[in-house]
């Protein structure tokens, strides 16, 4: 079987912990996968709220290339996913992104450092409110500033795609209305099913489908039932039927959050569970086609769309 997976904190999570990607006692790491024929795994560089400024700036910096480190250390078992043409000469890659773009460190002229770096993926906030705009789970009705704006379409200039995971409906809607390639939220399930603030109205989705862009489902209990404790696999599978019925057959995805938050907060513990996960959708009766398009194709070719813009 496939996985593209388009977010997780685990990088994050084995620099600030001194761990080694290969094998660590994480949600993920390059051990535990070899049982994928193919294996596209997105790396977030996250930068909690406190972080403002050079320190957040220079805290990007440390963990991008921390990633980097521990692919040249693994590179007969992983690569950057632009670095080859043939997924068959390496199965295994990686996607460097950031989760919330106060990684700038409000510098416009950073985000030719991210270029460089390889950032295909880049959310304007985190839950807070930062020099582009209001996170979700902060209070107000504010959107996107106009720093904000500045950095959107140096972004998209620089072919890095806009993550509105994280955003406030108002910052939302003003990336809608000025964003001129695909929007992708890539960990944020359905508001019909979960009523989570996080979570995507049925609205957002069409705007995202409407952009060609990618939406990637999560497995934090609490995107995934309203009573998280009672949260299951079953309920992926809500949130998977609801936006497949809103046509969403060609852009959802997974963006399961590994190491987002405690292991216990997760319904699935790790990479290993990607197999569950599989047989599950296929005791649901979906096509071959179908489950592999969720589970991989749909981002492979999206990814591979952006390379031809």
């Amino acid at each position: 079987m496939r996985y593209f997976d388009l977010h997780c904190d685990t990088i994050t999570q084995c620099f600030t912990q001194n761990k080694d990607l290969t094998e660590n006692d994480l949600q993920i790491d390059l051990k535990r996968a070899e049982f994928l024929d193919a294996y596209t795994q997105c790396y977030a560089v996250w930068l909690p709220d406190q972080f403002r400024g050079q320190a957040a700036f220079e805290r990007f910096f440390a963990v991008a290339t921390y990633l980097s480190q521990e692919i040249e250390k693994n590179s007969n078992s992983i690569c950057w996913q632009n670095s080859v043409d043939n997924l068959s000469q390496n199965p295994c890659q990686a996607v460097l992104t950031v989760e919330n773009a106060s990684a700038l460190g409000g510098n416009i002229e950073n985000v030719e450092v991210f270029r460089r770096l390889g950032v295909k993926l880049c959310s304007l906030t985190w839950n807070g409110e930062n020099e582009l705009g209001r996170g979700v789970m902060s209070p107000g009705n504010t959107g996107i500033t106009p720093f904000g704006r500045e950095v959107v379409a140096q972004l998209e200039k620089n072919e890095i795609c806009i993550d509105i995971s994280h955003a406030s409906p108002e910052l939302f809607w003003d990336v809608i209305s000025i964003a001129e390639r695909p929007v992708v939220a890539t960990h944020s399930n359905a508001k019909h099913v979960c009523a989570h603030p996080r979570n995507l109205t049925d609205q957002q989705f069409e705007a995202i489908k409407v952009s060609e862009g990618l939406v990637g489902l999560n497995l934090y209990r609490g995107f995934l039932n309203d009573d998280s404790q009672k949260a299951s696999y079953e309920d992926i599978l809500r949130h998977t039927e609801h936006f497949l019925n809103l046509g969403g057959e060609d852009i959802l995805a997974f963006g399961a959050d590994w190491d987002g938050s405690a292991r216990r907060d997760f319904v699935a513990t790790g990479i290993e569970a990607v197999a569950e996960l599989y047989e599950m959708f296929c005791r649901y009766n979906y096509s071959e086609t179908l489950i592999d398009k969720i589970f991989y194709k749909n981002a492979a070719d999206f990814f591979e769309r952006q390379k031809s813009h």
